[in-house]
């Protein structure tokens, strides 16, 4: 109802307020925007508490890659380098690991936006207790002193005018690595890019990880 009539305004009275108003309605329509992302973003975190997780084994390469592509298509003008490792397996929940990947990928294309020249990098290593996944890019980084801040829901490392978000997405993502009895990190150097990184060691329920 705030995007609306503080559009319908502007339009009925256009030519007729002074900029201030203007800027005034402008401001109400971006903060219900803002508003409305965030809400989104609350529900599917619920969601994601909720859900029952369903394992198998899969593509872990080619999921990478599906959740890619679209970016690309969304970011026409940025100029992004991807590297995705071919081969890799995992097991868990497709679906749900989808959704990391998504704001996993998401995040790194953000954060990169003011790179000349974007490097994107989804691989694995082996890690003391099995395989360990990593989302990497050379963008904006952020001050290792903060990374316990990382994923915690409505913690942001850079300003609303440097990188829009609600700060929920990371939130997502560790709960997704939870509800698979996983861990996840970060590493990161101001200025040159961050790293996540993160296991999946099958499904914990749903009751275990909700808090």
């Amino acid at each position: 109802a705030m995007m609306g009539f503080s559009s319908m305004l502007v339009e009925i009275n256009q030519g007729r307020l002074n900029a201030q108003s203007t800027d005034y309605l402008q401001r109400i329509h971006v903060g219900a925007q803002r508003m409305t992302s965030l809400i989104d973003d609350l529900l599917e975190l619920a969601r994601i508490s909720r859900a029952v997780v369903s394992s198998t084994d899969f593509d872990f390469s080619a999921l990478a890659l599906e959740a890619a592509t679209p970016l690309f298509r969304l970011y026409p003008a940025q100029r992004v380098e991807l590297n995705v490792a071919p081969g890799m397996r995992a097991h868990g929940d497709p679906g749900l690991v989808r959704v990391l990947l998504d704001n996993l990928l998401a995040n790194a294309w953000k954060f990169s936006r003011h790179v000349a020249h974007a490097r994107i990098a989804v691989g694995h290593q082996t890690g003391a207790t099995g395989t360990v996944y990593f989302v990497r890019d050379n963008g904006a980084g952020f001050d290792m002193k903060y990374v316990n801040k990382l994923f915690e829901p409505f913690q942001r490392l850079h300003g609303q005018h440097e990188f829009e978000g609600t700060g929920i997405g990371l939130s997502i993502v560790q709960r997704i690595v939870s509800r698979h009895d996983g861990s996840i990190w970060a590493d990161g150097v101001v200025g040159q890019g961050a790293t996540i990184f993160f296991t999946l060691h099958g499904a914990a329920s749903p009751m275990a990880t909700s808090a």
